[in-house]
């Protein structure tokens, strides 16, 4: 595909409309393709949870698939302040672990990162309204952070309504629809073409790419079906 390297440097917030459906494929797309044109970007996944151990530590797919891509290398505690051990909604793995995730914290943290780089990609974590404690959600994270949001659409059965509520509660929390990206997710699934259409007639906000069922799912090989010409940054 080879489409062309956005030329200015941007931070976004990456969100979903569900969990497993390619943030992190996407967030890393994104973090690629700005080191590839020299930018000095980082990236934050403030919240994750499952964890394995591997090569003595406690690790994070997602978090390391991001780490892979960056130009700007920060300590994790920093990039990923609050990592649980088991794969479930964030408060309810922070609570297996007697913790609890504090809002002032993973700002400071954002803070942090946002001061060292030109760029900053932050992902969320599962949809975009998840629980982090009684009082505060991604939303919430989102609308502090005042990011501009890309969307990630996983493309199947129920994606038009997902899509759609999640552009509303985008827009409810006062944020910026940067674009959207349709990521193929079934392969199985019916009229994925339509559903795309339908999506874009009904989003005020560009596609940006449609990524196909990839053969090595990588940061790379994604970031070959972006393109930015709709957003001004190429």
């Amino acid at each position: 595909m080879n489409q062309p390297l956005p030329l200015h440097p941007f931070s976004c917030f990456v969100t979903g409309t569900d969990t497993e459906i390619g943030k992190t494929l996407v967030a890393s797309a994104l973090v690629y393709l700005q080191a590839q044109r020299g930018h000095r970007v980082a990236a934050m996944k403030p919240v994750a949870a499952g964890t394995e151990w591997r090569n003595g530590r406690w690790c994070n797919e997602d978090v390391d698939h991001l780490a892979a891509c960056v130009s700007v290398s920060l300590p994790q505690q920093m990039t990923t302040p609050y990592l649980f051990k088991a794969a479930a909604a964030p408060h309810i793995a922070a609570s297996l672990e007697n913790r609890g995730i504090e809002r002032l914290h993973l700002l400071s943290c954002y803070e942090q990162v946002k001061a060292q780089a030109e760029a900053l990609v932050v992902e969320g974590v599962g949809g975009f309204c998840v629980p982090l404690n009684d009082s505060y959600d991604t939303a919430d994270m989102a609308k502090d952070m005042n990011l501009p949001v890309v969307l990630v659409v996983g493309m199947r059965l129920g994606c038009i309504n997902q899509a759609l509520l999640t552009s509303e509660a985008i827009a409810a929390r006062g944020l910026k629809l940067m674009g959207w990206v349709a990521n193929s997710v079934d392969p199985h699934m019916l009229y994925p073409q339509e559903n795309i259409e339908t999506i874009a007639r009904r989003i005020n906000a560009p596609l940006l790419g449609t990524i196909p069922r990839l053969d090595v799912a990588n940061a790379s090989s994604a970031a070959a079906y972006l393109n930015f010409s709709d957003v001004g940054l190429n």
